[in-house]
């Protein structure tokens, strides 16, 4: 009998879930599990928790959603804590379970937890599935792929590939294992956001996505997708994205049925645009590895020093400059921040304070509800000048964004004021 486990990482979804269909269709028994990791950053000057109040409150009922999914099913989520390799070492033992499946993801700490667990003798199946191109149908090999996103756009485009087709939903899965009932289970402690913008799991994602449709959202995308405020301006997908709650592919899959039900516009495509940029973070990291967690990058530039002091104004929304103080603080409350506010407040990190940009990385890590490994580390590096566009930095004119984006003082007088009460 083939027992196996089922290692939920950054895809906690049932739908095209190709990892996930893969372990149902090997398998005669099947055990779902998702570790929660200790948190540690003591080797990091900055000592930032990995994952903050907004990230865990998300995560919790995204973890909840999917527990429930499984038991329509007749199966379960476990959860338990401890480094993920030494967890499912002994998970493993226990169940005598033949692998273990899972999504693939090629950032350096989570290649390292798999290379544990095949040196441990465990059978290891993990399956790229993340973006929403099919690596296989790309016109050049990813480690050759163009640097610069626009080659590597124009690349695709001339190819006219669009996006990998979804897989079906299982509606139907393997029992558990007959140990599941004596295995020890983390008992997940009580956690309350602030933040009432997002709710976690597969069912919010997709009546999210629904919505956004059905009220037309795409036509206007464009051109609110830089403002500061609310719900509409920009897609929000990204907190279900990067915890894998919903994924790329359904995602570009309903915006194509939606083109043909309401014609294509500068919107839609500039959807899959976006798209298209998770993915080249994505597949950069199949080129460059573990260089793009260096302190230098891919460049040659010289690191900032890092000072603690500096860095708690920053995060706190305290250096007076009132455009970046307004959005800090507005990443506190919500665990939230618009695009163009994450490249202003980045900018004035590495320039006008002359911050780390490692530092900024790691604040992004623990603040946003939306954080995700390939994005954040591409976008910091992208503003430092230390990834791979050979125009240098991105530096941001405060006043000049503050001119443009927030001429009446609406943002800030909303964002300071709230953080003060």
């Amino acid at each position: 009998m083939a027992v196996l486990i089922y290692w939920f990482r950054q895809d906690l979804r049932l739908s095209d879930n190709p990892a996930f269909v893969q372990a149902c269709l090997h398998s005669d028994c099947l055990l779902p599990v998702y570790i929660h990791q200790t948190q540690d950053r003591l080797s990091d000057p900055w000592e930032t928790k990995r994952a903050g109040q907004h990230r865990l409150s998300f995560l919790k009922a995204s973890l909840k959603d999917l527990k429930i999914q499984l038991q329509s099913l007749g199966s379960d989520l476990l959860e338990f804590e401890g480094k993920p390799e030494d967890v499912l070492i002994e998970l493993a033992k226990t169940l005598a379970a033949k692998a273990i499946y899972c999504e693939k993801i090629q950032a350096p700490e989570e290649i390292i937890q798999v290379l544990k667990l095949q040196k441990s003798g465990i059978k290891v199946e993990s399956i790229w599935q993340s973006s929403m191109l099919d690596t296989e149908t790309l016109p050049f090999e990813l480690k050759a792929m163009p640097d610069m996103f626009t080659q590597f756009r124009q690349a695709v485009e001339k190819q006219k590939l669009k996006f990998a087709h979804p897989v079906a939903t299982p509606q139907s899965m393997p029992p558990l294992p007959s140990q599941t009932a004596s295995l020890a289970v983390k008992q997940i402690d009580s956690i309350e956001s602030a933040s009432n913008l997002f709710q976690g799991g597969e069912s919010h994602g997709m009546a999210h996505l629904n919505q956004y449709l059905q009220r037309r959202l795409p036509d206007t995308y464009k051109e609110t997708r830089n403002q500061l405020m609310g719900m509409d301006y920009s897609s929000k997908f990204s907190p279900w994205l990067a915890n894998g709650c919903i994924s790329a592919r359904l995602i570009a899959s309903n915006i194509e049925a939606y083109e043909r039900q309401y014609g294509a516009n500068d919107g839609t495509y500039w959807l899959w645009f976006e798209l298209m940029w998770r993915d080249y973070f994505r597949f950069i990291h199949f080129k460059y590895g573990s260089r793009l967690y260096q302190a230098k990058g891919l460049s040659n530039l010289p690191v900032n020093p890092f000072d603690a002091s500096k860095f708690r104004q920053w995060c706190t929304g305290n250096t007076g400059e009132a455009l970046v103080d307004a959005a800090m603080r507005e990443l506190q409350v919500t665990g939230y921040l618009s695009n163009r506010m994450r490249q202003v407040v980045a900018s004035y990190w590495i320039y006008d304070m002359q911050g780390d940009w490692r530092a900024g990385a790691a604040w992004f890590e623990s603040q946003l509800i939306d954080y995700d490994v390939y994005s954040n580390q591409g976008n910091w590096l992208y503003i430092a000048g230390s990834g791979t566009d050979p125009r240098g930095g991105r530096r941001f004119n405060v006043a000049k964004q503050t001119q443009d984006h927030d001429p009446e003082g609406i943002y800030r007088r909303l964002w300071i004021k709230a953080y003060e009460q």
